[in-house]
Formats: C-alpha cells, sequence, structure tokens
C-alpha cells in the first residue's frame, strides 16, 4: 500500500510543481504588462516635471521643435493648408446649398408666371385671330382683292334694245349693249371675213392684207361669234376698177343688214374704214349703219356721231415697219425753218391770190362773221415769209396736188419729197379744211402723221376739227391748236415757245406717233382700246413669262458669311417672321380704265390700255395717295403723337408689308453662284431667288446647290441673251426686283438699305454702281464712262433695284432693235434699262452707298474685263440714242447716304457733295 500511496504522493508532486509555476509565470507577465507601463510612466512624468520646462524629453516642446526637420515642416504645412481648403469648400458647399434653394424658388416661380403668360399668350393669338378675320372681312367689303378676272360670257340668245328715236342720236348708252360685255368678260372681238362678202373684192389689198395680220396678232379677237363682246367689219379703203363700179350705198347697206350676227340693227358692230390716201370716199355717209359705230378718218357734222362714231388714223404703213433709224433725231429743237406749208386748194386759191389784200379782222367782224377764213391764211403767212424775220415755206401752189375733198387743202408731191421738207421743219402748219361741216378728214390725218413721224410740231389752224382719238388723246401736248382768228398772232406764238416746251412738244408727238400710228398693229389695237376704254372694260393682263424651272438637289443648310451678316450694332429693321409674301396683283383693273383714262392714254411708254395693263400695278410718286387720307390706312412708317418710327421699327416708305425678289443671272460659274446663293442666307425680306440659267449646258447632276431658307428657283432660258434678265418671269411675284450678277459681293446691310431707299422712289433705278455718259466733241459721239466721279446718270443692273413694271415694258414695248443690239454684242443691257426708265420717268436714277465696284474677290473674269467691252458700250449709247431720237439719260449729283453707314472717299475726291 505504500508503495501505492508514495507512488502517488511521488507522482503527483510534479504536477503540483509545474502548476505553481504556471501559475507565477502568469502573475510575473500580468505585472510586467500591467504595473510596469505604469510605474515607468509615473516615473517619466516626474523626471519632466522635476527637470523643467526645458529639460522635457516626452512632453510637448514649445515652438513647435518636433517640426524643425525639414520634411516634418513640409507635412505640417500640407496638414493646414489642406484643413483651410476643406473648411472653404463646407463653405462654398453652405453657400451653394443656400442659392440652389433660392435658385429652385425662383424657378416654381417662373414656371407659375410661364404657364400664366402662355394662357396670356393664347388669348393674345384668339384676339388678334379674330381681329385679323373682322379686318379682312371689312376689306373684302370695301376693297375686294381681285385676281385675273373670270369671265362672265353673253347668252346666246341676244334680246336687243329698243329703238332710238333717230340713229343720228346714238350714244353707247342707247345703242349699244353692255350686256354683252360684261366687265369681266376680257372683251372678245369677232371679226368678219370680209373676204366671203361682195364688197370685200372692192377692198384695196394692202389695206385686207395688213387688216388680216394686225388680226392674227390681236389678244381679243376670238373665233366664237355667240360670246363676242364686239363685231368688227372692215368696209374700206376700196378701190374702184374699170371693169366693176363701187356698190351702191344702198347695195353695201343691204349687204350690210344680211350680215348673220347683225341682229336687225348692227348693235355692238363697228364699220371700220381704214384710209391709205389723202382722197378718201366718204362711203359710209349715205350709208344707214343703224346702231352700228364708224370708225374711218373722214366725218361730217351731220354724219359724225359724238362719243359713238371713233375718228382713226390713216394706214400709213400698212405691210411695212417703220425705219427708226431714218427718222431725224429730236434735238436740235430748232430746225432750219420755223414752220413749212404745202398744199393747194383748187377751188378757192385763184381767187384768193388775185382779189386785193383781205380786210382787217376788226373790219370782217362788223358785218356778219367770217365763214371762210383761208384767205386771210394765204395773206398772213405770205407776209411772215416776206418779212424775213424768220426762215418759213410756205407753198400754195403744187405742180402736182394730191386729190382731196371739197375745200380741203391738198398735199403737194410724193410722200417722200414732203418729209424731206418736214425734217427741216420745227413746225409744221396742218390748215383745217374751209367747210366747217368737215369735222374731219384724211388729208389733215396724213399731215399730222407726216409731221409727228419725222418731229415737226404740228400747228393746227381750225379748232373745230376732230383730231384721231381725241376722247382719249390729250392733244394740246403734243399739237399746237390756234383757232383761225389768230392766225395774224401765229408767228407771235410760235416764237415765244422755249426750248425746253418744243422739246416736250415733240417728245410726246413722238410717243403718240410710235404707240398709236406707226403700224397697223398699233391702229388695229387703238381703235379696239379706245372702244373697250368707252364701256369701262379692263385691258387684259400683259403676258408673263413662264418659268420653266430646272429641277436642282438643296444641300446642306447655307452658313452665314460673318463678313455680311455681322452688321455690329445695326438693325437691318423689324424681323419677318411670316412665310414669303407677294406683292398684291390686279388691284388697280377698274381704276385705270374709269379713272385713269387719259394719264393712261398719254403717259409714256404705252398706254395701259392699248398695251394690256400689267398684274403688277405700279404706284408711281405722280401716281401715289395717301395711305393715311380717306382710306383707312395710317402710314406704316408713322408713330403716335408724332413721335414717329424709328429705324428698327419700320421698313419705311408707305406700303405696309412688302419684300423683293432676287433676280440673278449666271452663265456656266456654279462654285461662283454658289458662294452667291449661300451668302443671301438669312437677308431680311427675300421672297424668293430666280436663278436665270443662260447656258445651253444643264446644271451638273451631282451639283448641291445651298439651302438658304427660301425657295429657289433655277429658270431654264431658250438662248444665251442678256436681254433674259429683264423677262417678267411669272415665279417673281413681288413688285421690287434686285437683279445682281452671279459674282456681286455685297453685304446684307447695303442691300437692306437700297431696299429701303427704293421703296421711297419705287419709279426709279436704285443701286450701288454708278457710270455716266459723257459727250466726245472731237469725233461727235457719245462716250461711256466708269471712272470714279461725283456725277453719275446710269446705275449698272448688276446690282440694283428696279418696278418689276420696267421688265414688263423692256421686254415687250421696248423697240426691239434695242434688244437686237444687246443680242448682237452680249452687252448693253443695263444701259438699255437705264435709257428706258430715264426716257419714261425724265429721271435719273438714285446711287446709294458709295461703293463704285461690287466684283468678289478672286471670282473669274467676267465679259466685262474684256478690251472690246467699252468699245461696244460706246456704240450701244450712240445706238440707242438714234432710236429714242435724243439722249434720254439726265445728270445727277445726289447720292443717298445712310448715317449709319460709314463712308470712305479717296483723299483727291473729297469735295464730292454727299446728299443724306
Amino acid at each position: 500500500m505504500q508503495r501505492n500511496g508514495g507512488g502517488v504522493g511521488a507522482g503527483g508532486q510534479p504536477w503540483v510543481l509545474r502548476r505553481v509555476r504556471l501559475t507565477w509565470l502568469s502573475f510575473m507577465l500580468f505585472f510586467i504588462l500591467v504595473f510596469f507601463p505604469l510605474i515607468a510612466h509615473y516615473y517619466l512624468t516626474t523626471i519632466d516635471e522635476a527637470g523643467g520646462l526645458d529639460k522635457r524629453i516626452f512632453g510637448p516642446r514649445p515652438g513647435g521643435e518636433l517640426c524643425e526637420a525639414k520634411h516634418v515642416q513640409d507635412l505640417c504645412r500640407i496638414r493646414e493648408s489642406v484643413s483651410e481648403e476643406l473648411l472653404q469648400l463646407e463653405a462654398k458647399r453652405q453657400e451653394l446649398n443656400g442659392e440652389i434653394a433660392r435658385l429652385n424658388l425662383r424657378i416654381e416661380a417662373c414656371k407659375r408666371s410661364i404657364d400664366s403668360a402662355k394662357q396670356d399668350l393664347l388669348q393674345l393669338k384668339n384676339v388678334i385671330s379674330q381681329t385679323e378675320h373682322s379686318y379682312k372681312e371689312l376689306m373684302a367689303q370695301n376693297q375686294p382683292k381681285l385676281s385675273l378676272p373670270v369671265k362672265l360670257l353673253p347668252d346666246k340668245e341676244d334680246p336687243g334694245l329698243p329703238p332710238p328715236k333717230s340713229a343720228r342720236l346714238c350714244r353707247l348708252r342707247s345703242c349699244f349693249n353692255y350686256g354683252r360685255c360684261p366687265l369681266t368678260s376680257g372683251f372678245p372681238v369677232y371679226v368678219y371675213d370680209t373676204g366671203s362678202y361682195p364688197w370685200g373684192g372692192f377692198l384695196d389689198p394692202l389695206v385686207r392684207q395688213a387688216f388680216a395680220a394686225s388680226v392674227k396678232s390681236n389678244i381679243y379677237v376670238t373665233d366664237n361669234p355667240d360670246v363676242a363682246c364686239l363685231y368688227l367689219v372692215l368696209v374700206g379703203e376700196l378701190e374702184e376698177s374699170s371693169s366693176r363700179p363701187l356698190p351702191l350705198p344702198s347695195e353695201l347697206e343691204k349687204q350690210l343688214k344680211n350680215l348673220p350676227y347683225w341682229r336687225i340693227d348692227g348693235h355692238n358692230h363697228v364699220l371700220l374704214h381704214l384710209s391709205r390716201n389723202s382722197m378718201t370716199q366718204n362711203f359710209l355717209y349715205n350709208v344707214s349703219a343703224g346702231r352700228a359705230a364708224v370708225a374711218q378718218s373722214t366725218f361730217f357734222q351731220q354724219q359724225y356721231r359724238e362719243g359713238f362714231d371713233l375718228v382713226v388714223s390713216p394706214l400709213v404703213h400698212a405691210l411695212s415697219e417703220p425705219n427708226f433709224l431714218e427718222v431725224p433725231p429730236q434735238v436740235p429743237v430748232k430746225r432750219k425753218y420755223l414752220f413749212t406749208f404745202q398744199g393747194e386748194r383748187v377751188e378757192s386759191l385763184r381767187s384768193s391770190l388775185q382779189e386785193s389784200p383781205p380786210q382787217s379782222f376788226e373790219e370782217e367782224l362788223e358785218g356778219d362773221p367770217p365763214a371762210d377764213y383761208d384767205d386771210r391764211i394765204i395773206g398772213t403767212l405770205k407776209a411772215v415769209q416776206d418779212s424775213h424775220l424768220d426762215q418759213v415755206l410756205v407753198e400754195f401752189t403744187c405742180k402736182d396736188p394730191q386729190p382731196s375733198l371739197p375745200t380741203e387743202w391738198a398735199l403737194c408731191g410724193q410722200r417722200d419729197d414732203r418729209l424731206e421738207v418736214l425734217k427741216a421743219s420745227t413746225f409744221a402748219l396742218v390748215i383745217a379744211p374751209g367747210d366747217g361741216q368737215l369735222v374731219a378728214s384724211a388729208g389733215c390725218g396724213m399731215r399730222l402723221f407726216e409731221a409727228l413721224e419725222v418731229g415737226a410740231i404740228p400747228v393746227v389752224l381750225g379748232d373745230h376739227s376732230r383730231l384721231p382719238y381725241h376722247q382719249f388723246i390729250r392733244w394740246s401736248e403734243a399739237v399746237i391748236i390756234v383757232p383761225k382768228p389768230r392766225v395774224t398772232e401765229l408767228h407771235f406764238l410760235l416764237r415765244s415757245l422755249s426750248d425746253n416746251d418744243m422739246l416736250a412738244l415733240r417728245r410726246q408727238g413722238r410717243f403718240l406717233w410710235e404707240t398709236y400710228f406707226s403700224t397697223s398693229e398699233n391702229v388695229l389695237s387703238t381703235i379696239l382700246a379706245s372702244i373697250r376704254t368707252s364701256i369701262q372694260v379692263p385691258a387684259a393682263p400683259i403676258k408673263e413669262e413662264p418659268a420653266h424651272e430646272i429641277p436642282h438637289k438643296a444641300g446642306k443648310l447655307a452658313g452665314t458669311d460673318a463678313n455680311l451678316a455681322d452688321n455690329g450694332d445695326l438693325d437691318l429693321g423689324p424681323v419677318e417672321t411670316e412665310p414669303p409674301y407677294a406683292s398684291p396683283r390686279f388691284l388697280r383693273n377698274f381704276t385705270y380704265t374709269a379713272v385713269d383714262t387719259y394719264r393712261a392714254w398719254n403717259r409714256a411708254p404705252g398706254p395701259f390700255h392699248l398695251f394690256p395693263h400689267t398684274p403688277l400695278d405700279p404706284v408711281l410718286p405722280s401716281e401715289a395717295k395717301f395711305l393715311g387720307s380717306g382710306t383707312g390706312f395710317r402710314p406704316i412708317g408713322g408713330g403716335t403723337g408724332g413721335s414717329g418710327k424709328e429705324f428698327q421699327a419700320a421698313l419705311g416708305g408707305n406700303v405696309p408689308r412688302e419684300q423683293f425678289t432676287v433676280v440673278m443671272l449666271t452663265y456656266e460659274r456654279e462654285e461662283v453662284l454658289m458662294n452667291s446663293l449661300e451668302r443671301l442666307n438669312g437677308l431680311p425680306y427675300l421672297n424668293k431667288v430666280v436663278v436665270v440659267w443662260n447656258s445651253p449646258k444643264p446644271p451638273s447632276d451631282d451639283l448641291l446647290w445651298p439651302d438658304i431658307g427660301l425657295p429657289i428657283v433655277v429658270v431654264r432660258t431658250e438662248k444665251n441673251s442678256l436681254n433674259n434678265r429683264f423677262l417678267p418671269w411669272d415665279a417673281v411675284e413681288t413688285e421690287a426686283i434686285l437683279s445682281i450678277d452671279d459674282d456681286a459681293h455685297l453685304r446684307h446691310d447695303e442691300i437692306m438699305f437700297g431696299f429701303r431707299v427704293w421703296r421711297e422712289a419705287r419709279d426709279r433705278i436704285v443701286g450701288f454702281p454708278g457710270r455716266y455718259h459723257a459727250w466726245d466733241v472731237n469725233h461727235q459721239s457719245w462716250l461711256y464712262n466708269s471712272n470714279y466721279s461725283c456725277e453719275l446718270s446710269m446705275v449698272l443692273t448688276g446690282a440694283a433695284f428696279f418696278h418689276k413694271y420696267y421688265a414688263y415694258l423692256y421686254s415687250y414695248v421696248m423697240p426691239q432693235a434695242i434688244r437686237d443690239m444687246v443680242d448682237e454684242y452680249i452687252n448693253c443691257e443695263d444701259i438699255a434699262m437705264n435709257f428706258l426708265v430715264s426716257h419714261i420717268t425724265r429721271k435719273p436714277p438714285i446711287k446709294v452707298t458709295s461703293r463704285w465696284t461690287f466684283r468678289c474677290p478672286g471670282c473669274p473674269q467676267a465679259l466685262s474685263h474684256d478690251d472690246s467691252h467699252f468699245h461696244e458700250r460706246h456704240k450701244c449709247i450712240n445706238f440707242f440714242v438714234k432710236v429714242y431720237g435724243y439722249m434720254p439719260l439726265l445728270y445727277t449729283q445726289f447720292r443717298v447716304d445712310s448715317v449709319l453707314f460709314k463712308t470712305r472717299l479717296p483723299h483727291d475726291k473729297t469735295k464730292c457733295f454727299k446728299f443724306i
């Protein structure tokens, strides 16, 4: 048992020792880990407190002694900088949070304001829409907008008219059936084929051929007699042959009544008698015309029905066109003879020469008033010739007198001989027939025609004569009419006229001759225009050139050249937000016919009735009415309270809304053209661009045209002609046209300023490059000059505004010889347009800004750089002067500049005047 117990005791002792050791070891580790750091801390703290502040080992040291090392100092500075930045960012964050909160509040307020403004805008739009609708209704009631008239044609059945008491008392109101001629009928005229009627075989062949040719070209002639307003019958001039005598008046009257559309009394018929000779039979004197009007050159007082019958001019140039180059010039004003007269009155001439000198007018007036002053006229004119105060030519006997009517003065010699005398005459006397009952005669009409043709101012002795178309032509502007009792004062009267007055009379006479008498077409058109004007039917619109458009592809949106669109502080005007706006058309159809009769018939270059009027009726300054006077309009440029409108607030002028069309002529310069079109992007008040493609080759298939936000119409032309620039294309829907070359380089502000100026002077050419004409003393001819000058007489149409009205006149009214000259030289179309406008208005063009050239830098050379260019233009000017008969161009030193533009002048031209 001791072994076991001893064994256990011996075996358990080491286990106890190990446990004691582990306990001790744990205690020692605890002491070392816990109490030793505390004791060490206490000891060290005691040492620092005992040693003072300067001997501290572990405590904080003053002055940042721990940062004395360089890298430690950098770290400290970084720490301090980061801390400051963090503080600043925190402050900014708080500030931004506050600003965001305030902005959110403002956004909410703006949203509420926008919603309120949208509601107000919607209400305003409704008000504006209602106002516009009411305005249009009022305008439609007071001034309906007209378009091309819809023809209202008469019924086939004609009820006829109640017969007047006597055919001699016929007037339009009693003998003309207005029901067959509605205002919108277009005035259809049916012309009988006189060759199928008995008297047709007696017609003068030249008259018949000329009449047939004129009928074919007249726009009013219709082949449908059922819708005709007027029926025209050619009854003369008749020629008597030895084999067949002329039909008796009773036979002719019976034949007329058998016409298929005579309708018993012949209403709405016109019996036309055209005279080629001075001895013209008054064949219709004994013919009862019923309600048919008579148009001829010879009338007796008992026969003539005032306001119903028509005195017409003789048909001198039946089939031949007058040669304008052979017509003498209108200057110098005074010619070799002061006045001339060649004629013979066979019945009374011998007694007048053999009798003693006639008594004075005072002595004659003591008894019965004299019925015939021809004797007195002979004696007075011979006395003037014998006085030798002025060189005159009067002859009262003829070697070869032409047949004439009784008491009428017979023409002497042949036509060519008479014209040679008249070419040297300042005035040409036309003595009315001695028989006062002969109110119109073919002989007087022939004298009047020949005098006007060669520029001799007619002096009609006898105020009882009816001159051709006297109801419409104001003859006092071209002819001097003197009563026969004043023959003794005739010499004094003619000598007292100034050169300006004589030139005005001669110029108006030339216009009347060219417009109404010169050709058979003009004669027929004048006769129909006279009747149409009498019944107040508006003229047919003049034709427009159809624009055959060339398809093209639009490329990218055009950019804006900073040099062209950046206008600085200059505002080009009110912003145009509406789509392209065409000018109103056909607004004065009835006005021209019913109100402006005399002005339309007597204003150069042609009446609006003889030549069908344009659809775009121009309002020239001489015709303009104040929009604020009784029309319900307020002038668009005016303000309220007398303040007026600012430059930026109104376009100027008296047309409320208006745009312009750019017409650009080009020929195989695609790159230059594309650049020019792109420069038009953003141009205010531009309606569209019409590109006149003058080349026979079409544009390239891969050519991309710029998209300028407006239509670009590319027009195909029939031939390469510079006249195509001025064709009245139907694609041009505005009155204002900006004619511009494809290489012209103009800024937007310049174009807008030119448009503003044109609106103030709509009847003139307004442009940029000026030129002038000069007289070459050495060569006695006119010269074209492009040197810089303070004076000008032309504005080149390569950059100019003009009215579309002039495009019609240039293409259809201006003499064809001028357009042929332009085609021959491929030059001078701009000179021709300046001649035309100056001839019509008697005003010079208007130059705007100081720009003298307008070519773009780097563009290919144009035709104007050719050496022969100026020589051709010299020839053109002299040729145009021959055609017009005088120099219509007028000089001016007037130039329009804006105070908003900067003008640069050469140093040697500082004395030029500027007008602002």
